[in-house]
């Protein structure tokens, strides 16, 4: 098992690129198109294993040095030098390393609000702003247009008590001064959002398009409501992160990202958005009016990059990463209430990290795998559209699908083992659900552990024991 040691992590992406670099897991394309190549090599990239961190530069069209990331957090390496932990431990000792973190919770650190920082190295107000100049992909064949927003987050401000929330969200870019973005029901930066407009009031909002890849992984994660994601991040890493007022919002602003654009969101207006190909590899929500960001201000390092990180058919990049940090915070709830002998917890690519959840135990007394399942479903961070919760014994590796499916197969009765929940919380991205019953789906609970009753009778399986394993 590995040691938990003191590891530094990175301060910005610049930071992040060059440890990854050094590991050998950066590569540099040059001459990709926006239109169609960017795209489409991301996808590729992510469905193959191992496969690089890749920067495209030299985009036609765009000037030199305006470059997209993708695949930045597509292996257990790079997602280690995220999260400050062990580069050379292995998959399951690296998830053992962070549930274990979050088990023992992270104490915030707030950020510290500095006066200038490199995002300022070029400002553009007024006439000059322009949104059309960063190279934003085309990420999938048939969406409605190309979005800036993949790997990004939204800064907002709840209108009442200050709470500031990062949130990722997609952004598709319209024209020079107006970019759209779309936030689920739900979402807290949809919360802020309905309050401003309930006021008839304009809500500020910052759209940072290449940060720390830590502070955007706290934004696409479930953090716990009212906690900052800076003050989050800053207590992964153990130092704060700097922060600038923003000159247009007031809003914090990292203050060493790559991009940051300022500007308002106003109750009236709309946009056609969409359709853009969701994380759970369908066009679930298509097109229709969303709110529209007026852009009043751009601010970019010299040679900025955009991080990318679109949802594609899982498993792909954005449902390993999501994968990682969904797992450690569902075995997390799942130990605060109470319930023991867990041994594992993996949330499934394959399920875009929500829609396939396993779960491995100790089995203690009768119903004891039946109650893991149903609590599963149920806490905040397996409830939101997920579909089937599989729980096993802790002899089966919760990360091996394969092994997954044969304990489905061999130790479960379909008649006496699955049992269904109906209404639960779902969204508008399940395309499983019909226009109008949207928001509710049912849940199955499979339970792949041998009988508690009979269970020193169960055949003797053949899979060779942990230690001769290793």
């Amino acid at each position: 098992m590995a040691v938990a040691t003191k590891v530094t992590v990175p301060t910005d992406l610049r930071s992040w690129l060059e440890r990854v670099n050094a590991l050998g897991e950066l590569q540099v394309v040059t001459g990709a198109t926006a239109e169609e190549d960017i795209g489409m090599a991301t996808e590729i990239l992510g469905k193959t294993r191992p496969s690089k961190a890749t920067i495209f530069d030299e985009i036609p069209g765009y000037r030199k040095g305006f470059r997209v990331l993708v695949n930045a957090m597509g292996s257990f390496p790079r997602v280690a030098v995220t999260l400050g932990l062990p580069v050379d431990a292995s998959p399951q000792e690296l998830v053992h390393l962070w549930q274990a973190r979050m088990t023992t919770g992270v104490t915030p650190i707030a950020p510290e609000v500095v006066k200038d920082g490199p995002i300022f190295e070029n400002v553009l107000r007024g006439d000059k702003v322009d949104c059309t100049i960063f190279p934003a992909p085309k990420w999938h064949e048939l969406d409605g247009g190309r979005y800036l927003g993949t790997g990004s987050f939204d800064i907002t401000r709840d209108p009442d008590d200050g709470w500031i929330n990062l949130g990722c969200y997609r952004v598709m870019v319209h024209d020079r001064t107006r970019l759209g973005f779309y936030i689920s029901p739900g979402k807290h930066g949809r919360m802020h959002r309905d309050k401003w407009f309930a006021r008839g009031e304009r809500m500020p909002i910052a759209f940072v398009a290449g940060g720390d890849p830590l502070l955007f992984w706290a934004a696409a994660t479930e953090i716990k409501f009212g906690l900052t994601e800076y003050d989050w991040a800053g207590g992964v890493r153990g130092y704060p992160y700097q922060v600038v007022q923003g000159p247009v919002t007031g809003l914090p602003l990292p203050a060493d990202a790559e991009i940051v654009i300022e500007g308002f969101a106003d109750p009236n207006e709309r946009e056609v958005e969409g359709p853009f190909g969701e994380w759970t590899g369908y066009y679930a929500s298509m097109e229709r009016p969303e709110p529209v960001m007026r852009v009043e201000a751009i601010y970019h390092r010299n040679d900025p990059i955009i991080l990318g990180s679109p949802p594609n058919v899982p498993p792909d990049e954005q449902s390993f990463y999501r994968s990682f940090m969904r797992s450690a915070r569902l075995r997390g709830d799942l130990e605060a209430a109470s319930i023991p002998g867990i041994t594992g917890v993996w949330c499934h690519e394959v399920g875009g990290s929500r829609l396939f959840n396993v779960i491995s135990i100790t089995q203690r007394y009768a119903g004891h795998s039946r109650q893991v399942g149903h609590a599963a479903a149920s806490v905040h961070s397996g409830a939101y559209l997920g579909r089937y919760v599989v729980v096993v014994d802790d002899d089966i590796d919760v990360m091996d699908l394969e092994k997954v499916l044969w304990a489905m197969c061999t130790r479960s009765e379909p008649a006496e083992s699955i049992d269904i929940i109906p209404r639960s919380w779902s969204g508008p991205l399940d395309p499983r659900v019909p226009k109008d019953k949207k928001g509710f789906s049912s849940r199955a609970i499979i339970d792949a552990t041998r009988p508690f009753e009979w269970r020193d009778q169960f055949p003797m399986s053949q899979l060779p024991s942990p230690e001769t394993r290793r």
